[in-house]
């Protein structure tokens, strides 16, 4: 079985796969939708959410030893441009990246984070809180943050 009918049954099956011969009348308008995307604001955090001190060291933490402004780039808090991780650099397995034509994992806008709280958080829900995404990257990347600077860190992620 091929790579493609392994991975889109459906489409091979219905011959939807094959799209050569039809003018493409998406790619053109996909910059003018990527702007409108990144343009909706983002949700305010509630007044009280969040601690105003630590957020403020938790920045310097984002821009600095903790390495996220890397990827998550200020002002928008996402990586511009081709923002793919493969499994191996998010330290997961490829079970949703599997699902996707890309094999990759996209770098999540961080923007009104606070808001997702209840369903847990990265791709598929595995970590039920953010101190367990900020746990899971300073292993990964041996970022050596400790307790107190995660705690702070954590804060300016729900400030966002």
């Amino acid at each position: 079985m091929n790579l493609k009918a392994a991975q889109f049954p459906v489409a091979m099956r219905s011959g939807s796969w094959n799209s050569r011969g039809i003018p493409d009348e998406v790619t053109s308008k996909l910059a003018s939708l990527h702007f409108y995307q990144l343009s909706i604001p983002a949700p305010k955090p509630p007044l009280g959410s969040f601690d105003p001190e630590a957020y403020v060291r938790g920045r310097s933490l984002f821009e600095g030893k903790a390495h996220c402004a890397t990827c998550h780039v200020p002002p928008l808090y996402t990586e511009p441009g081709n923002n793919l991780h493969s499994p191996e650099e998010m330290g997961v397995d490829s079970f949703q990246a599997d699902r996707s034509p890309t094999h990759g994992y996209r770098t999540t806008p961080l923007r009104g984070l606070w808001s997702h709280q209840k369903r847990g958080f990265y791709h598929d829900g595995r970590y039920a809180s953010l101190g367990d995404v900020v746990s899971h990257y300073n292993g990964l990347m041996k970022l050596g943050l400790s307790i107190p600077e995660q705690k702070d860190l954590i804060q300016f992620l729900l400030g966002l």
